[in-house]
């Protein structure tokens, strides 16, 4: 690609994505609509909704990974090739042309990207670098990029490729030496032979194809395994679990340099404006990446995939902030009650017969995690304490230590305390190793306290320097690793598996969540948004994403349950009494219990979230959750019976018509309630500090769950007439589609044509009387006011809004959603939810002034 001219001027030169009152940088987008781009749907087929987009109201797309992933990939994360933009996308000339295309109906361009990992694709060939470091070992040019522990393995890289040990698979390995016959790509400095092993390609040594098989297999700069090894044994950072992801060392300049050229390139052309960066925590130091990320791209607009505890806030770097994980819990939060947490726990415990509370569950799927899935990793560690010599752990067994770190990591709340080598640690990583600390110590054997006290000594990097300079090199390495392990064990034991395993309310498991944090109130939103606004006011806000384990509308739904948990438990009960006299549910009931009690409760409320579901896809979710909450069965270890139980219930509930108009029924009971939260929740999300992001189609009810569920293709044509007819006759809305998606429109609109109002200033505003709790209204910019209610059940049982009031401060008003005209400084609540149970208001003069700006012809 030849080297793009130097964009004319420099947006950035004064913008600040951390303080509102610097000018806007015009590449910062005001809203986002993210496209999962895929084979059949590439840069051609997403150029063509640049007009659907534009009239939608967002300003710009972000799409997942570009780059050249694994031939086939459903999201793009599993690059094989950084040098190029995806021809399974389109290639380099059709991105250029959709970014035209965009931009002429001024949409800009966000851009996902992938620093911390590669794809171990199959064949091997495919990733070409990892190709010459398994023909050449360490002494390939790529050697580096790579995150290996080559002595870990005596100078090979691991290959947990085979079915079973190696004696066992000697048979279905296969010396080809036609390798220019056999048309695998990607094979440049290596004309062949290679090892064949199924669809596995691997490239042998020069001079050893006349081998015995067992002696050739010895002179290889890989060694093959088990796949079941991988968790013992693996010698490379992978991402997360996933040994078909290695990890590269992006810190590296020329590895930074020749993983973002492509990218960097398209930003300094202008048709990439901002950057999605994902997975930060696996890198060796993400402050320092996004300085230099910052400075090439001149100052763009970047967010970080950074998952925040509740309470923990974002590092101080280089970066306008998040990819909206914590906005997603403070909003949902909002329409949850309180109040019911108490009565669902009673019901889940009873039903289940599980702990009431979340945290231990947690704690217990972190240290499996920590002690079986992480081993390899456990093990890197323990190797560097060994290098890095600490007095205060002499005569430490490997055996004690491992004990003290899975602990350590069990225990760990956040999925990262930042610790740089050499430099002080910063109070909130202190802090959080302190506090992973005292937990841990609770757990462990006394006489081990003094080891855990060294080892939270040597992850700061808090431990005397060291006499030798091997030593402080991996006392160095130490904190580094550690940091880059307490993500995965988090992530992996929280999300993608304690979710699994204790769901009494579906709607708070949810990435960036606590399921022991019930609900908020009012005035913890307007706090936390309000940090939020001084501190991160170009971050991203969502309620969906590509990683979110059920969409909005999913948890819309269940946050209904909290205000009727008497109702769900008597639902439960009639449910589970039909599905146990169903033939399949029976004579599985005969051997085992299938579902065990927490699947059968998740499995009820996702059939109430995600109605209507078909068996297909109620199957595929049931078989994700099994393997993922790891009881009785896993992706490692299968019960094949109890899948086939499980399956067969699903399969036979969904065609019983007693039950799945039970189901209905109930679905269609909740309905109203639902309503409220689907668009009182969209209307905050979008008004609220930051930019806002859509996830691709959930300008609609947005019914999917955990993906592969949300991959599936999106109806545009849909979308486009609805659009339409909103346009042309907003008032014969109706349905929830129709009302989401004017409510999703109107509110872009609002922000493109007035950016300066949703950059700027968020003041709370307080309703009163006597259901003022039932309401959440902000302002922006000291014009668009959002109105929207919340807890709807408790609502009505109390009768309604009464004589409650919203305090403005303006007499006149409009409903940008409604176009309703509302006079009075303290206008009803009743009036203002009438027809909608959201508003959005401007000052009735601000709307005349636009009017008449339009009917002069003045308009943009």
């Amino acid at each position: 690609m030849a080297e793009p001219a130097e964009p004319a001027g420099d947006p950035a030169a004064t913008w600040d994505p951390k303080d509102p009152t610097t000018p806007r940088d015009p590449r910062t987008p005001l809203s986002t609509y993210r496209l999962q781009l895929r084979t059949g749907f590439g840069f051609a087929e997403a150029a063509e909704l640049a007009g659907y987009l534009a009239d939608l109201g967002v300003t710009h797309v972000y799409l997942s990974p570009i780059l050249q992933a694994n031939p086939g990939s459903p999201h793009g994360y599993d690059v094989v090739d950084h040098s190029r933009v995806s021809s399974d996308l389109g290639g380099l000339d059709a991105f250029r042309a959709m970014a035209g295309r965009f931009h002429r109906h001024q949409l800009g361009v966000v851009v996902d990207i992938v620093p911390n990992h590669m794809a171990r694709p199959t064949p091997e060939s495919r990733n070409t670098l990892l190709w010459s470091v398994l023909y050449e070992g360490q002494g390939s040019p790529f050697a580096h990029w790579f995150d290996v522990d080559w002595a870990a393995q005596d100078g090979k890289l691991l290959m947990p490729i085979l079915s079973g040990p190696v004696e066992k698979c000697l048979d279905d390995l296969i010396i080809d030496p036609n390798l220019k016959a056999s048309h695998d790509p990607g094979h440049r400095g290596h004309p062949g032979p290679v090892l064949r092993y199924f669809d596995h390609v691997l490239p042998l040594r020069d001079g050893v194809a006349d081998l015995p098989l067992g002696v050739l297999l010895a002179q290889q700069h890989y060694r093959l395994a088990d796949w079941h090894d991988a968790a013992t044994q693996l010698n490379w950072r992978r991402f997360f679990d996933i040994d078909t992801l290695i990890a590269i060392r992006v810190e590296d300049p020329d590895v930074f340099d020749a993983t973002h050229r492509v990218v960097l390139s398209l930003v300094a052309e202008g048709l990439i404006d901002g950057l999605r960066v994902d997975h930060p925590d696996g890198l060796a130091d993400p402050g320092r990446y996004l300085r230099r990320l910052a400075d090439a791209t001149k100052g763009a607009w970047i967010v970080v995939e950074k998952i925040l505890a509740h309470g923990e806030e974002l590092p101080p770097w280089d970066c306008a902030g998040t990819t909206g994980y914590d906005s997603l819990a403070l909003v949902g939060g909002l329409f949850v009650d309180p109040a019911g947490g108490p009565r669902l726990t009673e019901e889940y415990v009873r039903f289940a017969g599980g702990r009431r509370s979340f945290a231990e569950v947690a704690r217990d799927a972190k240290r499996d995690i920590a002690d079986a899935t992480f081993t390899a990793e456990l093990s890197r560690l323990t190797r560097l304490f060994a290098r890095a010599d600490y007095p205060a752990l002499g005569g430490l067994t490997e055996a004690d230590l491992h004990d003290v770190l899975v602990e350590l990591l069990a225990a760990f709340g956040v999925y990262r305390a930042y610790v740089t080598p050499g430099e002080p640690p910063p109070e909130a990583s202190v802090a959080a190793v302190a506090a992973a600390a005292a937990s841990a110590r609770e757990h462990l054997a006394e006489r081990l306290h003094p080891a855990l006290d060294a080892v939270c000594t040597a992850v700061l990097g808090l431990a005397d320097p060291a006499g030798d300079a091997s030593q402080q090199a991996a006392r160095d390495e130490l904190t580094v690793r550690f940091g880059q392990t307490t993500g995965p064990v988090l992530a992996k034991g929280v999300e993608d598996t304690a979710f699994y395993r204790w769901p009494r309310l579906a709607a708070l498991n949810e990435v960036g969540g606590d399921p022991d944090i019930f609900g908020i109130s009012p005035a913890e939103f307007h706090a936390a948004v309000g940090r939020l606004a001084a501190r991160w006011p170009a971050t991203l806000t969502t309620l969906s994403t590509h990683d979110t384990k059920r969409q909005e509308d999913v948890r819309a739904r269940l946050a209904v349950l909290a205000e009727s948990p008497e109702e769900w438990a008597h639902q439960v009960a009639e449910w589970h009494g039909l599905a146990g006299w169903l033939t399949d549910g029976a004579a599985a009931r005969s051997m085992q219990r299938a579902p065990d009690p927490d699947l059968e409760y998740l499995m009820w409320q996702t059939l109430a979230g995600a109605w209507l579901i078909g068996g297909e896809r109620l199957g595929e979710y049931l078989g994700k959750a099994m393997h993922e909450a790891k009881t009785r069965t896993s992706w490692i270890v299968r019960d094949r019976g109890y899948e086939s139980a499980v399956l067969g219930l699903a399969e036979a509930l969904l065609a019983d018509p007693e039950l799945t108009a039970g189901i209905a029924q109930f679905v269609a009971m909740i309905a109203p309630d639902a309503r409220v939260n689907s668009l009182g929740a969209k209307l905050v999300q979008l008004t609220m500090p930051g930019v806002a992001d859509l996830f691709q189609g959930c300008e609609l009810t947005g019914l999917s769950l955990v993906d592969p569920d949300n991959r599936r293709p999106v109806d545009y044509e849909r979308r486009r007439r609805l659009l339409a007819a909103l346009r042309a006759d907003p008032d014969q809305m109706a349905g929830l589609d129709a009302e989401k998606l004017l409510v999703t429109s109107r509110a872009l609109w609002l922000r493109r044509e007035h950016p300066n109002w949703f950059t700027g200033g968020y003041t709370p505003l307080g309703c009163e009387g006597p259901a003022a709790e039932h309401a959440v209204a902000f302002m922006r910019g000291e014009h668009a006011v959002t109105v929207a209610t919340r807890l709807p059940a408790g609502l009505r049982r109390r009768g309604g809004w009464a004589d409650t009031v919203l305090p403005l401060p303006e007499l006149h008003w409009h409903d940008m959603l409604t176009g309703a005209r509302h006079a009075g400084l303290r206008p009803l609540l009743s009036e203002l939810t009438r027809r909608l149970p959201v508003a959005l208001l401007i000052p009735e003069r601000v709307y005349l002034a636009e009017q008449e700006r339009l009917t002069d012809g003045s308009s943009r």
